[in-house]
C-alpha cells in the first residue's frame, strides 16, 4: 500500500479513465445493494465528455495513481469517490477542506438514503439533510438525501 500522501490538483483529460475506474470501483465497494444504472463504457465516457471537461473535476494523485476524485459544480457537490483502499485515510477530509476553500459561500450535494458512511461524512462535516426523495428523479432510482453545508455564520 502507497505511504505517500496524494496530491489534490485539477483533472485533465488524461484523469478522465483513472478516476472513472475509480468511480466504479468506490461505488462497487460502497453502495453493493444499488443498481448502477450506466455500464462501465458509459461512465468512462461520461467522465470524458462530460465531468473533466465541463466541471471542476479534482483528482487525487499518488506517485502516477488516481486514488480519488472530486467534482464540483459551482455551488453543487457532484461526486466524491474515493479507491476503497484510501477510505479511513484522511483523504476524504482534504477533499470536503478542498470544496469549503472553493465555495465558501456554502455547498449542497446528495446521496443515497443507503449510504449510511456518506451520509455519517457529511453529517461530520457540518452537512444537514434538507429533502429526502424516493429517487424517481435518480438514474438508479434510489431513494436519496440533500444535503447542505451553510458556512458558519459571521458576527
Amino acid at each position: 500500500m502507497p505511504h505517500t500522501d496524494p496530491v489534490l490538483r485539477r483533472a485533465d483529460d488524461s484523469d478522465a479513465r483513472p478516476a472513472a475506474d475509480v468511480w466504479l470501483r468506490s461505488f462497487a465497494a460502497a453502495l453493493p445493494t444499488v443498481r448502477c444504472a450506466h455500464n462501465e463504457a458509459d461512465v468512462r465516457g461520461w467522465f470524458a465528455r462530460v465531468l473533466v471537461p465541463r466541471y471542476e473535476t479534482w483528482v487525487a494523485v499518488t506517485g502516477s495513481t488516481v486514488v480519488g476524485l472530486m467534482v464540483l459544480n459551482r455551488s453543487e457537490l457532484k461526486q466524491l469517490y474515493l479507491d476503497p483502499v484510501w477510505r479511513g485515510r484522511d483523504l476524504g477530509n482534504r477533499f470536503m477542506c478542498l470544496a469549503k476553500q472553493r465555495q465558501p459561500d456554502g455547498l449542497a450535494l446528495w446521496t443515497f438514503q443507503v449510504n449510511e458512511s456518506a451520509r455519517r461524512f457529511y453529517e461530520r462535516h457540518r452537512f444537514i439533510a434538507v429533502e429526502r426523495t424516493d429517487g424517481a428523479r435518480n438514474d438508479e432510482r434510489e431513494p436519496d438525501v440533500r444535503s447542505v453545508w451553510p458556512p458558519p455564520p459571521t458576527h
